[in-house]
């Protein structure tokens, strides 16, 4: 099962190193590059230690903010007025590496603070990244952005490219991706910088924003960021389960009309791995197995992680296989007892054959995958 997920994320990467939302022929607009979601689809090739795949993501979103530059230099030297179209972009054409200038939700901040915890990460973790003083220069004036349009209460689009709020998911992912930053040598982050964001998130947690009570963006703040305190995860998680999850995945938040059926929200599959590694790293075995079985559940006939299902269905959108949540299954099984889940599969293999799910060559496990005499 992690063979064929692996497969499927390196056929959403590109020769430059940035992924596709979704399909490479997708006519969503999915086949373009997210900032946000090549970091997050870079996440499944570290956990199976294909370091040159995640140095080549990283290499071209440098290459991307590099291209850009000069917008970076702007917005620090005269942040205002905070026009939308003055903000780092969301959308790159994944060849080019050219900005998408259609009118978006382009102010997500917490695209800037993934980059910049990941790299801060990797690189802390022996992990060479960076290649030269020019790497350096611009990672140093993405701290220097995020100063200047002063993230802690700065109304962005937020994860979901939606309504201009200030995010707690936005403002956790900048104060985590400044404390990686910080320890690499070379970059300097102002401790106060640091601070005016720790304070303006523990204000406004649990919450995600003032319309939304509860959101599954904030899964983030726990993984990959760890950047809550015990108290604040577990009403985070306590929420997120008790508001959120459905049958088919996890809605984004109360009442979110994007591919709704009939007022019904969309269940987006990637919210079941998340849960899963979450609880893996709490060690709480029994939801981790749960939230394993439901991943799998999720997938479809291709073994697919699709983006999302309609409201109350088994029918999902055309955005499929998302490179996001290909990724985060990759994590979820690697960071868990695969023995578990390889038992389920086998034990549920003629219903899930009946659900139209798994060929009679079946995806699920490679002889690689599977435990000893399973093969």
């Amino acid at each position: 099962m992690v063979n064929r997920s692996i497969a499927i994320l390196e056929s959403l990467q590109h020769p430059t190193g940035l992924f596709s939302a979704s399909r490479k022929d997708v006519r969503t607009g999915y086949n373009l590059c997210w900032i946000r979601d090549t970091v997050y689809a870079s996440l499944g090739f570290e956990a199976v230690k294909n370091i040159a795949a995640v140095k080549k993501a990283y290499h071209a979103l440098l290459d991307l903010l590099l291209k850009h530059e000069y917008k970076i230099d702007w917005m620090i030297k005269q942040p205002v007025p905070k026009a939308a179209f003055r903000y780092i972009h969301a959308r790159y054409d994944p060849l080019t590496l050219k900005e998408v200038w259609e009118e978006w939700g382009n102010k997500q901040n917490d695209a800037i603070g993934a980059v910049l915890f990941k790299i801060g990460d990797l690189e802390n973790r022996g992990i060479k990244i960076i290649r030269s003083s020019t790497d350096v220069r611009i990672l140093q004036k993405l701290v220097d952005y995020l100063g200047a349009i002063h993230y802690w209460h700065d109304k962005d689009n937020g994860m979901w490219e939606e309504n201009e709020e200030i995010h707690a998911s936005s403002i956790g992912a900048c104060v985590a991706g400044l404390k990686a930053i910080a320890k690499v040598e070379g970059i300097s982050v102002l401790q106060q910088l640091i601070r005016n964001g720790e304070e303006a998130l523990n204000k406004l947690l649990p919450r995600e924003s003032e319309t939304k009570e509860v959101d599954l963006a904030l899964l983030s703040l726990i993984y990959p960021y760890n950047i809550v305190a015990p108290q604040q995860r577990d009403a985070i998680l306590r929420n997120v389960e008790k508001k959120l999850v459905r049958n088919k995945g996890v809605v984004r938040y109360a009442g979110d009309r994007y591919y709704s059926n009939g007022g019904v929200e969309a269940e987006w599959t990637f919210g079941f791995p998340w849960l899963a590694i979450i609880y893996k790293q709490l060690n709480n075995p029994e939801k981790h197995a749960f939230y394993s079985r439901k991943t799998l559940e999720a997938m479809n006939g291709n073994g697919e992680m699709p983006e999302l299902y309609y409201g109350k269905t088994d029918k999902h959108n055309e955005n499929t296989p998302l490179a996001w949540g290909q990724a985060m299954c990759i994590v979820a099984m690697q960071e868990g007892n695969q023995g578990y889940v390889i038992r389920w599969v086998q034990e549920n293999q003629q219903v899930l054959r009946a659900q139209n799910r798994c060929g009679s060559d079946s995806w699920f496990f490679t002889n690689r995958d599977a435990p000893r005499g399973a093969g």
